[in-house]
């Protein structure tokens, strides 16, 4: 058997703990690499991605430059899409990441934007 990396095992951990506490509201997955962010919107009942922003989008590739700004940029872009999906309450996933940097900019830049979690 292969080694379990202890990051995939905090993420399943973590993703475990918020579905089982999310009493059946859409979660917001956030998975950062060293270049990108991406969101998710997800409906665990209906096993459904709602919307979803990333900076791999051409609007977005082109405009930010700043890691930070492109992460609120993309939570910006994703409280606009939720609302479109008729979204208000989710609850946050940030994986195995820890809530500084990039990903706090997200959800600062998401609840800005008028979602609630």
């Amino acid at each position: 058997m292969a080694k379990e990396n202890l990051s995939d095992r905090r993420k399943r951990r973590n993703r475990f703990a918020i579905k089982s506490k999310a009493n059946g509201k859409v979660r917001i997955c956030v998975e950062r690499t060293n270049k990108h962010i991406k969101v998710q919107l997800i409906d665990d009942q209906k096993g459904v991605t709602l919307a979803s922003a990333s900076t791999l989008e051409k609007d977005l590739k082109l405009a930010n430059t700043s890691n930070i700004k492109a992460a609120e940029t993309v939570g910006q872009l994703i409280a606009e899409r939720a609302k479109k999906a008729k979204v208000s309450n989710v609850v946050f996933d940030r994986g195995a990441n820890i809530y500084h940097g990039r990903v706090k900019a997200l959800a600062e830049a998401a609840r800005k934007s008028g979602l609630k979690f």
